[in-house]
């Protein structure tokens, strides 16, 4: 058990560092060596985990949905709501978070296939949206699969956007402000009223995670 708790360790540490260095540099510029100088291990141990640098990179694509945990609410469009906050909140300094929405919109290269990032999160939010729905909560006029993607591709162009401008410092008030404008036309009014959409909540529930232990802490995290 503890052979298995030390790589399921050096595991996350290797995709934390590979993720800064994407966030950094990009996934054309990364390379296997700057992912070994900042994770400090040895290539034998990188390559038992990862194959290559795609390997790695998609890894950290597949990773970013994976952490993004939020306590059950009542409202299920609450979920919805925290889960953007709380990613909002992490792609201030979350090395995951941070490299996997770099890799997700970057232009340029043929080399890495990017979709899977967005169709995991697409599929993350659909999932919701429908509990959602099941419950009543949502519209009927709503598609859910078409409200998922719409979410989906804003949410990218608002952290490029605030990445450019404020280096992600003010992605969750502009979160807010589109959940603001967006909201009235999903959730029926009796619900509506009922969300909380401060930008201070990704920071509180991120917090309330760690207390819990739901929240990605580094390498004691465990991941599959």
């Amino acid at each position: 058990m503890a052979q298995q708790d030390r790589a399921i360790r050096t595991r996350r540490l290797i995709l934390e560092a590979a993720a800064s260095v994407f966030d950094d540099l990009g996934y054309d510029r990364a390379t296997i060596a700057e992912v070994l100088e900042r994770a400090g291990v040895t290539k034998g141990a990188l390559y038992f985990h990862f194959a290559s640098k795609e390997q790695l990179a998609l890894a950290v694509l597949d990773e970013h949905v994976t952490d993004i945990a939020v306590e059950p609410q009542k409202i299920k469009l609450q979920e919805f709501v925290d889960a953007g906050q709380v990613l909002a909140y992490r792609l201030r300094s979350d090395p995951i978070q941070r490299g996997a929405a770099r890799l997700a919109v970057e232009q340029g290269s043929n080399h890495l296939d990017r979709k899977q990032g967005m169709i995991a999160w697409t599929r993350f939010v659909e999932d919701l949206l429908n509990q959602a729905r099941d419950r009543g909560e949502v519209l009927e006029s709503v598609v859910v699969s078409e409200t998922a993607e719409l979410f989906v591709g804003a949410f990218a162009g608002l952290q490029l956007m605030s990445n450019a401008l404020t280096n992600q410092a003010d992605l969750s008030h502009r979160l807010t402000v589109f959940f603001e404008h967006t909201l009235p036309s999903i959730a029926v009014p009796a619900v509506l009223a009922k969300l909380k959409l401060d930008p201070e909540r990704g920071a509180e529930l991120d917090a309330a995670l760690q207390r819990t232990g739901r929240a990605p802490t580094g390498v004691d995290v465990a991941v599959s």
